[in-house]
């Protein structure tokens, strides 16, 4: 077998164990009404995140990197932990503006190290609860 084919197996597990963490987790967090599920995805380029009303199935709020006001204030890279940090700051303060204050963090999959816990604290540091 060459090296790419051991390359695309490894990144498959990666993916598919990723997947299954998230399952278990979210069998664990949903997200209300009153306290709605702020769910974060990173992909090689960007950074996603959106606040997620599970039970009427509505995103409410959502920012990523690709968002102009984002995408002005990056110097670089778009999937680095400053750029996860603006995400989060992003989502936080259109959060508040609709009257959301507490949600419950789906940091899907991903361990908490790293891009996913700068967006966490991006969201504590504008008043997000959680």
């Amino acid at each position: 077998m060459s090296e790419n084919t051991f390359q695309a197996k490894r990144v498959k597990q990666k993916v598919a164990r990723r997947k299954r963490a998230h399952r278990r987790l979210r069998n664990r967090v949903e997200g209300t009404g009153e306290r709605p599920r702020l769910a974060v995805f990173k992909s090689l380029k960007h950074i996603y995140a959106q606040v997620i009303d599970d039970q009427q199935g509505h995103t409410l709020v959502q920012a990523s990197t690709l968002d102009p006001e984002i995408k002005g204030k990056l110097e670089g890279a778009s999937s680095n932990k400053a750029a996860a940090r603006l995400v989060g700051e992003a989502v936080a303060s259109r959060a508040k503006e609709k009257g959301l204050s507490r949600v419950v963090f789906d940091r899907g999959g991903y361990i908490y190290h790293g891009k996913i816990q700068e967006v966490a604290e991006g969201a504590r540091s504008k008043g997000l609860e959680f």
